[in-house]
Order: structure tokens, then C-alpha cells, then sequence
């Protein structure tokens, strides 16, 4: 299959971030629903409705919400906070509301950020009823005392919530786990960024079926969508061999990869070693309790080696969860670079043999069988190397990845030394 081209894919990814901006989505109701219609046109996702009161874990699948229209009006009548100008207008969650309130009884439900007084905060409200409304520190500033008109036209009652996956067979049972959590509402980067860098790789490796691994992609809402996916899928959770959670990939800071709670899982020597080679600027943290759904995955009860990437680490860049997480703020070019990361540390995990030596007692002869020839004729001054490192470490416990992790060598002179071994009877894959 030939390599996508980056760029071009970038600028597909922007515009499908730019159709899916509009939308009003939480943890359930039916922005997460029609979200998962417009990735589906992509990729065909297998959309799942898991009903409100469904105990999950030691969680409950909460009261379905969606919101028609919410503002808050002057003496005049007009619209001085208006949810149609921008969805984030309103605490996600919000129960209904018609009052009548002076400007000094609505305060306490208004949010601002007053450092930042042009931008309007993303707040939510999820698992306890209450209300409120978010703005620019500039409007509150604006409105006079007086009584308002408030009104969030907002439903709260039995549904469902809806996460959808798409699921690509390999020729193994073994899986690969990509993630992302889709319950922001009109936040480009945090996270429609990572939605769209996993639909694109889903409709890419779906023109492929020659894989080892089986991929699995999981579009959820975050926390209980991650929750209600491990309560529902306790057999398949025994199959997922690496994994990662994706978020923040369109922003222009560098690349920062969130290590598993073990920190030496395949999955950690797999980004890092993509993310060296591409020579892109890059930091590694260890693992913390704190962030996205790695912390669900990595769990006690399940322990999956789950990682995060993103460029943006939440909470530590200004525009996170406010309304400067725009269409401007995400960059074709940065998304482009993160589906060809990310399809780059499935590719090498895919093509990642662990091999036991079939002559381990002592150095193999490589002279009689050519290979010192076949390192002169290739003109690859490591391979020689590789070969020697490939032999030392093919106990079938070091994969073809630790193997270059450990020597320093890139992978794919070490998979060409394992294949050449392999092709004199000197390997044999575990």
C-alpha cells in the first residue's frame, strides 16, 4: 500500500475538524450521536446505546442531555449571551431554566475568565443538577444592573449514552487500542483533533487487510465512556497488547508522549523510538494519574499498557477548554504530522517479531552462509552490527524493538538483519 501523503490528508482533517466544530457534544445525547454519523462516513463505526441507569464499574451511566437553545436577555429583550453564537455559552449538563433574575442573583451562575477577557471558558456540571452560563469577562463587564431573562431550554431524563468503535481484524487475536473521547463541544484541538487523526488512519489501514494485529478504534465520551466500554468488554480487554489515548494533535507545540504506568511497556519503546527517528521536537513525561483515559485503562484491575500522545498537555496551555481552542488554533500541517506519528508506531508495532535463535550455542558461522557478502554488497555499514545484536538478544524475549532500543540501531536494519537470519534457518519467530 503507498504511504499517504501527509499534507494532503492534513487539509482533509482540517475541514472534517471544521464540520464537526458546530456541534453541541457531552457525554451523551445527540451531539456525541450525529459526531458519530459524520466520523462513520469515513470509517464505518459500529455505534453502541447503552442505557441511562446501567450500573458500569462502580459508576452508573448517567440521565441523557441535549439543549435546543439557552440565552440570557436584557430589559430590551435582546440576547446579551446567546447558544447559538457558540455552544460553550452554556455549563455543559445544564437542567432546565426560565427566570427572571437581577444581574446581582445571576453572578454566582456566570463564568468568566478575567485574565483572559475576550475568551469565554468551557465548564460542565455533569453528575450533579445545577446550571449556569459562561462568557467573556469582556460581556459581563458590558451588562448593566438590572433584571434578566434566563432561559436554557435543555432536557434531562432516561436515554442512553452512545460510543461508537470500529474494529480491523489481524491475523492474530492480539490488539492494538486507539482511543479517543469525544464529549467536547466546539473545542478544535481537545478533541476533535484526535478524532479526526484516528478516522483517517481507520479508513487508511482499512485499505490493507495484511496486519498481525487486530486494531481497535474507540470514539467515547470521556471517564464513563472509557468505563462503560471496559465494563462491556471484559474479554476483550485480555487481548489488548498496547494502546493509546489521543488528544491535543493539532496545536503547534511539539509532540509530548505520556509513558504507561509501568513506563517499559512496548507501546512506550514504540513511540519514543518513532518519535526520535522522525527527528520531530518531542518530551517524554512518566505516567501520572491525571489527564484522559490511560488512567482508566491503566487502572489496578485492568493494568493495560496504555499510553497517551498528544502536543498540548491539558490544563498546561492557555487556550485549553475556552473558545481560543478554534478552527484557527489547529493547523493542517500539525495534524498531518500526527496521523503519519501515529501510523507510524502502529506500523511498528505490527512489524514487531519477538525470534528465538536456532543455533544459541555460541556464534552462528555467518561467513559460510554469505551474510558477511550480503553485508559488503549492501553497503550498510550496521547491518553487520545488527546482525551480531539480533543473534546476542533473539532468546524470545527481546523483540525486533528492544532489540534496537537496546543497540541503538535504527529498526529497520534490525528487521533486515532478523529477515536475512530468518532466510538461513538461523531464527524462527515466537
Amino acid at each position: 500500500m503507498a504511504e499517504p501523503d501527509p499534507s494532503h490528508l492534513g487539509t482533509e482533517m482540517h475541514a472534517l475538524v471544521g464540520e464537526l466544530y458546530p456541534l453541541c457534544r457531552s457525554i451523551t445525547g445527540d451531539g456525541v450521536r450525529e459526531t458519530l454519523r459524520i466520523l462513520s462516513r469515513y470509517a464505518p463505526l459500529e455505534v453502541e446505546e447503552v442505557p441511562s441507569g446501567t450500573p458500569v464499574l462502580d459508576w452508573t451511566v448517567p440521565l441523557e442531555w441535549n439543549i435546543e437553545d439557552a440565552w440570557i436577555k436584557d430589559a430590551h429583550g435582546r440576547r446579551v449571551v446567546d447558544f447559538r453564537a457558540s455552544n460553550l455559552h452554556v455549563v455543559s449538563y445544564s437542567v432546565p431554566v426560565r427566570a427572571r433574575l437581577t444581574l446581582e442573583e445571576l453572578r454566582p451562575r456566570l463564568h468568566t475568565l478575567p485574565d483572559r477577557p475576550e475568551w469565554i471558558p468551557y465548564r460542565t456540571s455533569y453528575y450533579r443538577e445545577d446550571w449556569g452560563f459562561c462568557l467573556s469577562q469582556r460581556q459581563l463587564d458590558a451588562l448593566p444592573e438590572g433584571e434578566y431573562e434566563v432561559c436554557i431550554d435543555s432536557s434531562l431524563g432516561p436515554g442512553h449514552l452512545t460510543y461508537g468503535e470500529l474494529v480491523l481484524p489481524g491475523e492474530t487475536g492480539e490488539e492494538i487500542l486507539l482511543s479517543s473521547h469525544v464529549c467536547h463541544p466546539s473545542l478544535c484541538d481537545d478533541n476533535l483533533s484526535a478524532m479526526a487523526v484516528s478516522i483517517f488512519l481507520a479508513r487508511h489501514l482499512s485499505r490493507d487487510p495484511r496486519r498481525r494485529h487486530t486494531v481497535r478504534f474507540l470514539f467515547a465520551p470521556g471517564t464513563i465512556g472509557a468505563i462503560t466500554w471496559l465494563a462491556r468488554n471484559r474479554e476483550t480487554v485480555s487481548r489488548i497488547r498496547h494502546g493509546l489515548t489521543l488528544v491535543c494533535l493539532g496545536d503547534d507545540r511539539g509532540f509530548t508522549y505520556k509513558r504507561t504506568l509501568d513506563g517499559r511497556a512496548e507501546i512506550d519503546t514504540a513511540v519514543e523510538h518513532v518519535l526520535r527517528e522522525s527527528r520531530r521536537e518531542h518530551e517524554i513525561v512518566d505516567y501520572f494519574p491525571y489527564g484522559y483515559d490511560e488512567r482508566q485503562f491503566n487502572s489496578p484491575g485492568f493494568r493495560l499498557p496504555v499510553g497517551s500522545l498528544m502536543r498540548g498537555r491539558h490544563g498546561q496551555f492557555p487556550e485549553y477548554h475556552t473558545s481560543a481552542d478554534d478552527l484557527a488554533f489547529v493547523s493542517p500541517s500539525r495534524l498531518g504530522e500526527a496521523f503519519d506519528t501515529v501510523r507510524r508506531v502502529v506500523e511498528v508495532l505490527d512489524a514487531n517479531p519477538t525470534y528465538r535463535s536456532l543455533s544459541p550455542f555460541g556464534e552462528p558461522q555467518l561467513g559460510r552462509r554469505g551474510l558477511y557478502r550480503a553485508v559488503g554488497g549492501e553497503g550498510l555499514p550496521d547491518l553487520e552490527l545488527a546482525l551480531l545484536w539480533v543473534l546476542s538478544l533473539s532468546d524470545g524475549r527481546h523483540s525486533l524493538l528492544s532489540i534496537a532500543a537496546r543497540s541503538g540501531l535504527g529498526i529497520e536494519v534490525v528487521r533486515q538483519a532478523a529477515d536475512l537470519l530468518a532466510e538461513h534457518d538461523l531464527l524462527a519467530e515466537v
